[in-house]
Formats: C-alpha cells, structure tokens, sequence
C-alpha cells in the first residue's frame, strides 16, 4: 500500500534506504550554553530508521539564535556536544543533516547582550512574544543589515557548515523558510530596501544564492540542501506574489546544485499554521530539477500518493515522528501510529517526558507479552 515510499533514493551524496524523513522539529533540550546534551543522541537515534534525519533547526552564531536551550554549531564545544549524537545516529543504522539556522529579527535582545536583532529592513514580528529565560517579552524592531556586513553573515554559514561536517553530520540544510532571516530577505512585506538586496524578486533572493554559494563553497553541494516555505504568512513574512518570487528561490536552488529542497506548505485546514494561499511546489517542481520533498500534515496515504505520482520524491514529517520513533517501520507495517501525548507543553520541556520515552512498535509487543 505505501510501497513508493520503501523504494531506496540518491539525496545528493546520501544514499537513503526509504523516503519516510524526519522534519527538522525544535525540542530545546540543549543545555544553557548551546551545546546538546547527552539526552540528544537518544532521541535521535531512536529514531534512524528514517530514511533521513533533518536535525532541529540548529544557531550558526548566537547572534541568529534567540530560543533558550537550542543547539547551536558555532563554538567547539558545540561541534564536541553533536559528535556523540551523529554517532549514535550511524551506530543505529542512519544519516541526519543539520539544519542552519539564523532568527533574524525574531531573536530577542536578550540573547545578544541587549542589542536590536538583524534583519533585511527595520521590521519587527507584531504577534506573540519572545520566550526568554528572564520571561515573555515583546519582539522588537530590528536593525537592517549594512551591505558591508553580508560577507560577514555567508562566513558564519560558513563556519557552521564546516563545524557541521567535522561534527560529523552527513551534510546541512539551509533554513529558509519560516519567517527566519533568509525568509525576511525573500518576501516584500519585511524586506523594504531599495539596494541589490531589496526591491524585485531577483533582487530578494540574492541573501539566499551568497549564503548557498558559501555553504558550498566550505563543503560540496550534493552535501548541501534548502528548506523553504513558499505559501501563505511565515512569522509575519509574507508576500503577494509568491509563485514569482518562489519560481526566482528555485532557481537559485537549481543553480546551486542542492542535493535536495524540501518545501513547507500548509494548507487550509493546517493543524499547525493554515493558510488559503496555493501550495507552490508545481512551479518550483518545474524549475529545481533535483529531489524534492514535500512537508506539512501528511498522512501515509497521501504521501504514498504523491510520491508514487511524481508530484514529490519523498515526504518528512515532524510531530509524528515525535510521538513515533520507528514512524518508518510503522508505515511500512501499516501499524497504528501514536498521538503525541501533552502536546505541545511537552515538545520543549528540558526532560525526557514526551523526548525519549515514547515506545517502539517492538517494544510495545514486549510489554504486551510480559
């Protein structure tokens, strides 16, 4: 029945037994200085029968990182805090790239020594509030990025894409989507300039093509992939023309010879973020010509659907693979799947409630028989 989804796949220089993969999902179970905890490599491991992991969106400097106990990759003691976890991850038969990740304007003064964030334009994020560890805070507006310090942001891709491969990571994925930095270069409602970085969607999009030509440049791109959210508000980053300004993200996608992109599109009745605006991926699939992988409220059925249509290559999720350790296995088993239990409350607590203690299918058949 879900036969599309067992059938091996080439994601640049990864060889993937499947095309069930897990979506990069923020757990903050890191410790107060960024660096992972012992509790990671659990969790992760446990679950390696993805065809691959996407790790959690993970801070290339703490001036892109504003969510209290989140990786980061920047510093060495980071780079020795996700060793024992990408081992535990091929130990246990799997592969996982990091996920690079700089907030931009929605990181919180508080994490940066009481300065303004960075962003594409003086914009700030209306709705919500920062978590911090001193409390809940309203966003604040951030500074524009000068020209002179783009050099100086590709460099910190950089330098985290390297730290990711001696980490011992299998490749990185470039976070551009959701309403992070990359995001607020790309859409016309947070980017306002009018330099080579503002204005047109060719324009836009130039943040994104440096920082990937820098990523490739410090390892190779069969080791390098994106992720964008092309429909629909992120984070208050938005667009009104979003199958131009995506059509010019693909193809800046395609040029880098990224091993994969993977796309987030909610729909209408999204359980986690909706919007009416029309998913992207046929424009995109017409111009990015590698794999393309496809996320947002999934159920086996239709992704079997869609892969086995061509319409996609491979679909990740996230929240069930929270709940469901062996998701892969259980798909493939046609098995029940597990709710998450005290959702969300338990997605960020600092404990293994809801992180590592969630069964496998074979370990729910242990109990059962004892």
């Amino acid at each position: 029945m879900h036969d599309s989804l067992f059938q091996p796949i080439q994601l640049g220089a990864i060889a993937a037994p499947n095309r069930v993969l897990m979506a990069p999902c923020t757990r903050t179970r890191a410790q107060d200085d960024y660096v992972p905890s012992a509790i990671m490599a659990t969790y992760y491991a446990q679950r390696a029968d993805a065809g691959l992991i996407i790790s959690e969106a993970t801070g290339i400097s703490q001036e892109g990182l504003g969510t209290a106990r989140a990786p980061g990759i920047w510093s060495k003691a980071q780079v020795e805090g996700w060793k024992p976890i990408t081992e535990a991850v091929h130990q246990a038969g799997g592969r996982i790239v990091c996920q690079l990740w700089h907030m931009g304007r929605i990181v919180h003064p508080w994490f940066i020594g009481g300065e303004p964030p960075v962003s594409a334009s003086a914009t700030r994020l209306e709705e919500g509030k920062a978590h911090t560890p001193a409390g809940r805070f309203p966003y604040e507006t951030a500074r524009p990025l000068r020209i002179d310090e783009m050099p100086r942001i590709v460099e910190d891709y950089a330098l985290a894409t390297r730290n990711a491969r001696e980490a011992g990571f299998d490749g990185v994925q470039l976070h551009a989507a959701n309403g992070y930095l990359i995001d607020q270069f790309l859409r016309s409602s947070t980017n306002l300039r009018d330099d080579e970085y503002g204005g047109p969607a060719e324009n836009r999009v130039r943040l994104l093509r440096e920082v990937l030509a820098g990523i490739v440049s410090a390892w190779d791109a069969p080791h390098v992939s994106v992720r964008l959210s092309p429909n629909g508000d992120s984070q208050g980053a938005d667009d009104p023309d979003p199958a131009t300004l995506f059509a010019h993200a693909a193809q800046v996608v395609q040029d880098a010879g990224a091993a994969f992109l993977e796309l987030r599109q909610p729909g209408p009745d999204g359980t986690y973020g909706s919007t009416t605006v029309p998913k992207q991926d046929a424009v995109i699939r017409s111009i990015y010509k590698g794999p393309l992988v496809l996320n947002s409220d999934y159920t086996p059925e239709d992704a079997a659907q869609d892969v086995a249509s061509g319409r996609c290559d491979a679909v990740s999720w996230g929240r069930l693979y929270l709940s469901n350790p062996d998701l892969a296995t259980r798909i493939r088993k046609g098995a029940p799947l597990t709710p998450n239990k005290g959702a969300p409350k338990t997605w960020y607590y600092p404990s293994e409630e809801g992180y590592t203690d969630y069964p496998t299918l074979e370990q729910e058949a242990a109990g059962a028989a004892a």
